[in-house]
């Protein structure tokens, strides 16, 4: 069974890929074919559960949890290809590094995660106006804004920790839900998208954009409050990460040969290149981000900055994240040198991370500590449900899942 979408044109695009005059590469040819790109076997998983209903559903959330060999009878033929797909890491994944976990973000202290990673990672998704589009759906921005960001941190915390990818752990089962949500969303968008609109909603480029912000931006931000990494660190890092895109089902053409924040920047440009520039709707989805995270931080109890000064040091961190062109198009505010935390934080940032990392022992603890945080139940698969009533279930019930892409 397969899902059928209205493809658009793209060759108008290529061309903002290369200078003038330059024949597009086959990198930059094949990100504009993506355009019009889903994720084929997530579309076809949806339309089979909207046809077979509830067993389709259960089978498919045991098979994720317990593994196919668990089911009692052969589910739906979809969903038995979805399942086969994540049973097995491709031949490429180290099977020690999954046991391992992300050492790298593991080494962040949960705080700067949360404040520089998950914010940063969805101000960068709804930079496109098509993901933006999506949030304000509700028209609550902020209400689910703050939601989303939950919702981020958990599967990123989820995705994470050490063995967190392995089959049926609660990464692995997030990782796939948030990978089904993504097509559930994109069939509902398909309804009344505007079909002037070039590409398709949350196709495989929006779902890159999502995972460049959780390595590249991400990383990006945490640098601008002094946590740094080496170059053994980001090889590391993408080398997990790609595990993560092959479980989110991105085409392989896009992650593949990311291995390093260099290739990561190469990819974020040609997809800066064919993705519509901010409007006031992705203007609107970063204030909410901002102000939701704001408010958030300063609620939490012992915190030390008031709502106004953790949006000031936001702004701060997503500008050198995101760089100040792209922050000035989403009209995000600069900060005044008198009010400017960045150095502070940076100093003392960097200084934590010195002893931290100055041997494996204190290294191997900062991590252990970051991976002893609270991990929230896991809860059904939300995505699964009929078409129609997932936006209704998302607004009542608190998910672990991932960023809107």
């Amino acid at each position: 069974m397969t899902a059928h979408h209205t493809p658009h044109t793209t060759s108008e695009r290529v061309g903002d890929l290369e200078p003038v005059g330059r024949r597009p590469s086959i990198k930059a040819e094949r990100i504009a074919a993506l355009l019009t790109a889903g994720d084929p076997l997530a579309d076809a998983v949806i339309a089979e559960l909207d046809l077979h209903g509830a067993p389709a559903r259960r089978a498919l959330d045991a098979g994720l949890r317990k593994g196919p060999a668990a089911l009692g009878e052969q589910p739906p033929e979809a969903v038995a290809a979805l399942l086969k797909q994540v049973e097995t890491p491709p031949s490429w994944v180290d099977p020690l590094m999954l046991h391992r976990g992300d050492v790298v973000s593991l080494s962040v202290p949960p705080l700067w995660f949360g404040l520089c990673a998950v914010t940063t990672a969805l101000a960068h998704t709804y930079a496109s106006p098509a993901a933006a589009r999506l949030l304000l759906r509700t028209g609550r921005p902020t209400k689910t804004a703050l939601r989303e960001l939950a919702d981020a941190g958990v599967w990123a915390r989820q995705t994470i920790r050490p063995g967190g990818l392995l089959r049926g752990a609660p990464g692995h089962v997030a990782t796939v839900e948030a990978r089904l949500r993504q097509a559930r969303l994109r069939a509902t968008a398909l309804m009344d998208w505007d079909m002037g609109v070039p590409g398709l909603p949350i196709g495989q480029l929006d779902m890159a954009r999502t995972w460049l912000g959780f390595t590249l931006l991400a990383h990006q931000a945490l640098a601008a409050v002094g946590i740094d990494v080496t170059g053994e660190e980001e090889r590391r890092l993408y080398q997990y990460w790609a595990y993560v895109a092959h479980l989110l089902g991105l085409d392989e053409s896009l992650y593949r040969d990311v291995t390093d924040h260099a290739g990561a920047r190469r990819l974020h440009h040609l997809l800066d290149a064919v993705t519509p520039s901010p409007d006031d709707t992705s203007r609107t989805a970063t204030a909410a981000v901002i102000g939701a995270q704001a408010h958030a931080t300063a609620q939490v109890p012992g915190a030390v900055l008031s709502e106004e000064q953790v949006r000031d040091l936001l702004h701060r961190i997503l500008r050198r994240s995101l760089g100040n062109p792209a922050a000035d198009r989403l009209r995000i505010p600069d900060v005044p040198a008198v009010t400017d935390l960045m150095p502070l934080i940076s100093t003392l940032n960097r200084e934590t991370r010195r002893w931290q990392t100055f041997s494996p022992a204190s290294a191997q603890e900062a991590r252990r500590q970051a991976a002893e945080e609270p991990e929230p139940a896991p809860e059904p698969i939300a995505a699964v449900l009929p078409l129609g009533v997932a936006f209704q279930h998302r607004s009542e019930v608190r998910r672990s899942g991932s960023p809107a892409a």
